[in-house]
Formats: structure tokens, sequence, C-alpha cells
């Protein structure tokens, strides 16, 4: 389902839209739409990415890590 909305825009903007709209053969409507769509998609993905991305941190790793050896443990003779 489709919805109408209404936009204000400054008259030499709306021109240019128009223009590069019709150089793209296309209504300024769909390129809203299609840039609208792409600025939602892109904003999900980060979203998904930095649940993973903070999950991972909860998690840990593990990195095999030792206690650095003392001094006296490094000098024993």
């Amino acid at each position: 389902m489709k919805t109408n909305i209404t936009l204000k825009l400054d008259a030499d903007l709306l021109r240019e839209a128009r223009v590069l709209a019709a150089e793209e053969d296309t209504s300024i409507s769909a390129m809203l739409a299609a840039r609208l769509e792409q600025i939602v998609r892109e904003r999900q993905a980060y979203h998904r990415a930095r649940k993973r991305a903070l999950a991972r941190l909860r998690e840990g790793m593990d990195l095999r890590w030792t206690p650095a050896r003392s001094r006296d443990e490094l000098h024993e003779r």
C-alpha cells in the first residue's frame, strides 16, 4: 500500500530535482522513494551489524593469554 505525502521545497531545489529526474528518466517521487528506501535499508543493516558486534563483545574471545612472568622468574639461574 502506498501513501501520498506533501513536501515543501525551495523553488530552486525543485527545479534542479526536476532536471535530475528528467535526466534519469524517472519522477521526483520515484527518486525520493528509492533514496528513502536505501537510507532505511542501510540503517537496518547498521543496527543488525551493531547488535552482532555487541553480542560478540559480550561473549568475549579466548586469546590464550597467560600472565607475564615475574622478573625473578625470568632471571632465575
